[in-house]
């Protein structure tokens, strides 16, 4: 059946539909075709709380909607004009069998675009999967080869920043800010079309003056320097952070940046500025396992195994604990709140099922997590809730998330623009000047 068009023939490989179980309509008129290995896979997949887990039992009833009285080998025609077909034709001929004498399951996927390249041309076939290597592979063979694009930004170098230079400013305006507290985008005339809660920095020599513009009243508003829990900004980025992370109007913020720029640490102080407003301090991370490996082979209880991924937001507690010397209230109400769960640190999946009402959920190294998982933790989200994600969007620690498409970076282009949302990219390092070098060299 997919010899009777010159449509493009595209090979899933598993995780493909373990990213997106609604990928076999990402591909238009073109033909898709499921390899009957990818299906022994997701079945491996079935069982689980994780997202890759929803998807694998969300693909299987997918494919099982279509099928309904057809047969999958014959082809199932898509609403999106295209042919859906499961291909069991996993037999290596001589030249692969030389190449791959190993039988796996990204051997048996390969054989597949292979054998479809040789029987409808291989300019037609072509191997979609999220694997770098296998992709190679199927290259290296004479099949071309393909990342699974749906959903990715087109330039991670025009990813929305929030903040915005403008120099050579009228003095007189600068002066209006800091005599009004706000001044009209019309009066203004600046060269700008802002979005709401994007920061500016205005600078003339120096004099100068940071600003955000509130869409209620289309006025850009100044922005004082303020500290959070002990915790003074060291730049203009890091004021702009706090002001939105302390903004109970912006109910949605994101803080991407390399390390060191203070990100988790600005979430943290404002959290704590803010607790009166809210019953609890959620502090959440997901695990990503060393070497692949389950969590479930390291020594000792559940607390024990996790603990070691927290550690990065511990640390971030103790600086903010040390901002008050020792014995003082401030000093022990850390403590305090952790020992009651006022404050809590908490691997990520241990919030599934949870309601989120008049919470401050901070998650950190969002960047690691799907557009899915991120949705599915926003609409988690009761009345009351702040929620913010923080992450670098080029520290990556999954195989199959990369910085466009995962759900930080897809999380900053869909949502700019929205009232309830603010974002700002921190880029000037904090820690020490050694800490700056290795990040900005190595």
């Amino acid at each position: 059946m997919l010899g009777s068009n010159k449509n493009k023939i595209f090979v899933l490989d598993t995780n493909v539909v373990l990213f997106d179980f609604r990928s076999i309509y990402s591909f238009q008129e073109h033909n898709v075709v499921i390899p009957i290995t990818l299906l022994e896979e997701v079945d491996k997949f079935k069982k689980g709380n994780e997202i890759i887990n929803y998807n694998a039992r969300e693909f299987t009833r997918e494919l099982d909607s279509l099928a309904e009285d057809q047969l999958l080998n014959q082809g199932v025609v898509l609403d999106t004009g295209g042919i859906l077909m499961v291909d069991t034709n996993i037999k290596k001929d001589e030249y692969l069998r030389e190449i791959f004498w190993e039988d796996s399951p990204d051997h048996r996927i390969l054989s597949v675009a292979y054998n479809l390249g040789m029987k409808h041309g291989k300019e037609r076939v072509f191997l979609v999967s999220k694997d770098i290597n296998l992709r190679m592979k199927a290259k290296s063979v004479g099949i071309s080869a393909e990342d699974y694009e749906t959903g990715k930004i087109k330039n991670i170098d025009d990813l929305y920043t929030g903040k915005n230079m403008l120099e050579d400013v009228d003095t007189k305006l600068i002066d209006a800010f800091y005599k009004l507290g706000q001044v009209s985008v019309k009066k203004s005339k600046l060269p700008i079309e802002p979005m709401p809660n994007e920061y500016y920095i205005l600078r003339n020599g120096k004099k100068g003056a940071i600003c955000k513009y509130v869409k209620f009243d289309d006025s850009l508003h100044i922005v004082e320097k303020k500290e959070a829990y002990g915790i003074q900004p060291r730049n203009a980025e890091q004021t702009f952070s706090l002001d939105a992370l302390t903004n109970p109007k912006i109910q949605l913020v994101t803080l991407s940046g390399k390390a060191g720029t203070g990100k988790t640490l600005m979430a943290l102080a404002a959290a704590m500025e803010c607790l009166g407003k809210y019953k609890q301090v959620l502090l959440a991370r997901p695990i990503i396992p060393l070497s692949n490996k389950d969590i479930g082979y390291l020594p000792g209880d559940i607390r024990s195994k996790i603990d070691p991924y927290m550690q990065p937001l511990y640390d971030n507690l103790s600086v903010i604990k040390h901002q008050f010397d020792d014995g003082t209230a401030d000093f022990r109400s850390i403590d305090e709140l952790l020992a009651n769960e006022t404050l809590q640190i908490i691997p990520l999946a241990y919030i599934r099922g949870r309601s989120l009402s008049k919470v401050y959920f901070i998650v950190d190294e969002a960047q690691n997590l799907t557009p899915h998982e991120v949705k599915t933790i926003i609409t988690r989200a009761g009345e009351g809730t702040k929620i913010v994600f923080t992450g670098d969007p080029y520290q990556i620690d999954t195989p199959y998330l990369d910085s466009r498409s995962n759900g930080l970076t897809i999380l900053i282009d869909k949502m700019k623009g929205q009232e309830i949302y603010a974002h700002i990219t921190l880029e000037r390092g904090e820690r020490s000047e050694l800490a700056e070098l290795a990040s900005n060299l190595l």
